[in-house]
């Protein structure tokens, strides 16, 4: 005689065990389908949030960059500007010295802005997380149609 197995079947025995399927209920199949599933929906939850804390690291690092620029260009702008100014007086008048001036800052903004932008736009879009998911529905489709 042989003994029937009682009771849950052993760590490892699951919907992927094609061995077991025979020796297990159909409420025992389902239970273990329905962990699979919470399994993965947690696992899929964990990394989004881990790329999204990625990402939101990345963002910051561009904002700071971008403020930094700000109040460095600021007071670059005053010192170097004045001192410019100054200088330029010296061959034409005041007003043309200072309108210059202000041109050649504007063009260093705008460099320093262009920069801050390419460096938000780089991030990436949580595609790991959008590619494992599209591979989870195929798997789950496939379960369902097998």
């Amino acid at each position: 005689m042989t003994a029937t197995p009682s009771g849950p079947p052993p760590d490892g025995a699951g919907v992927g065990d094609p061995g077991a399927a025979g020796d297990r209920s159909l409420g025992e199949i389902v239970g273990a389908v329905a962990d699979d599933l919470t399994t993965l929906v947690k696992q899929e939850l964990e990394l989004a949030k881990s790329e999204a804390k990625a990402e939101a690291a990345k963002a910051g690092k561009g904002a700071g960059l971008l403020g930094g620029a700000g109040a460095a260009g600021y007071l670059a702008l005053l010192f170097t500007s004045l001192a410019l100014m100054f200088l330029l007086d010296s061959w034409m008048p005041v007003g043309w010295a200072a309108l210059i001036v202000g041109a050649l800052w504007g063009v260093a903004a705008a460099v320093m802005a262009m920069s801050g932008r390419k460096e938000l736009k780089s991030m990436n879009k949580l595609e790991s997380t959008q590619q494992t998911i599209k591979e989870d529905v195929a798997w789950a489709k496939q379960l369902k149609n097998g």
